[in-house]
C-alpha cells in the first residue's frame, strides 16, 4: 500500500474496530472515470460514532493517490467529529487533520479548553517537523474548522513523520466520545441546536465555492458523482443500499 493509504486505513480501521461500526457495502460504491475505476466510497454506521465516510481515488496517470476520512459523532452530540486527508500528488504529500468543533469556540471557552487544549502540544511539535509547507486553504476554509487543524504539504519524510500526530489527535479524539462531554462545558447546548449548527456546518465545508477541490472532483468523476460525494458528506443520517 502507498503511504497515504496506510495511513488512512490505519486510522480507519482503529475507529471502526474501537466502536464496532458496521460497513454499509463493500464497497458502497465504486468511482469511475474516462480512467476506468479509480475509487470507492465505504461508509459505515454505528452508535457512538454514528456515521464515517471514507473516499478513496488513486489515479496513476496523475500521480494521484488520495484518502478521506470523515467520522461523525450523532447530530445532537457536542463532540467533536474526527478528519483526516492523506494524499499523493506527485511529486508532493498533503494531509489535513483535525477535529470538527460542533460549538462556536469563539463564545464557549470551557468547550474549547476541554475538546482542543490538549491537542496543543501535538499541534506545535507537528509544525516544527522539517519537510513540511502550509497548504494553501483561503480564510473562509479556517474559519469554518478549529485553530487546531493540522494541514500541510510534505515531503516523503515528513509524511512518515506526521503518523505521531495523527495518532495523537485519533486517541484524544476516542477518548472525547467514550467518555462524552460534561454538560457544564457545552453551556447549555441542546441536542436540537447542535444538531441545526452540524447541519449548516456540513453544508459550508462540502460547498464547491468553499473548497476548491470538489471543482477536480468534477473533471475526474463528473459532476453528478461529485455531487452525491458531497450529499453523503452533507446528510446526517446514514445512507442504505
Amino acid at each position: 500500500m502507498s503511504l497515504p493509504q496506510t495511513l488512512s486505513l490505519n486510522a480507519l480501521n482503529h475507529i471502526r474496530d474501537r466502536f464496532s461500526m458496521r460497513e454499509i457495502g463493500a464497497p458502497y460504491q465504486t468511482l469511475t472515470s474516462q480512467f476506468g475505476q479509480v475509487g470507492e466510497i465505504r461508509l459505515f454506521e454505528g452508535e457512538a460514532v454514528a456515521k464515517m465516510v471514507y473516499i478513496s481515488m488513486a489515479v496513476p496517470q496523475f500521480g494521484l493517490d488520495s484518502h478521506m476520512i470523515f467520522a461523525f459523532t450523532p447530530s445532537g452530540s457536542p463532540v467533536p467529529h474526527f478528519t483526516l486527508d492523506s494524499v499523493l500528488n506527485a511529486p508532493d504529500f498533503a494531509f489535513h487533520l483535525d477535529l470538527i468543533p460542533r460549538l462556536d469556540m469563539g463564545a464557549n471557552l470551557a468547550y474549547m479548553d476541554y475538546c482542543f487544549g490538549p491537542l496543543t502540544e501535538t499541534y506545535e511539535a507537528a509544525a516544527q517537523i522539517e519537510g513540511l509547507k502550509p497548504a494553501k486553504l483561503g480564510p473562509r476554509q479556517y474559519a469554518i474548522m478549529s485553530p487546531w487543524m493540522l494541514v500541510y504539504r510534505a515531503n516523503e519524510s515528513a509524511f512518515e513523520a506526521i503518523q505521531a500526530p495523527v495518532s495523537a489527535y485519533l486517541e484524544h479524539w476516542a477518548g472525547l466520545v467514550e467518555q462524552g462531554i460534561p454538560s457544564d462545558v457545552t453551556e447549555g447546548a441542546s441536542a436540537e441546536s447542535l444538531a441545526e449548527r452540524d447541519r449548516r456546518n456540513r453544508g459550508i465545508i462540502f460547498n464547491p465555492s468553499v473548497d476548491k477541490v470538489w471543482a477536480q472532483v468534477d473533471r475526474l468523476l463528473g459532476a453528478e458523482t461529485s455531487a452525491q460525494m458531497r450529499e453523503i458528506l452533507i446528510k446526517q443520517t446514514v445512507e442504505s443500499l
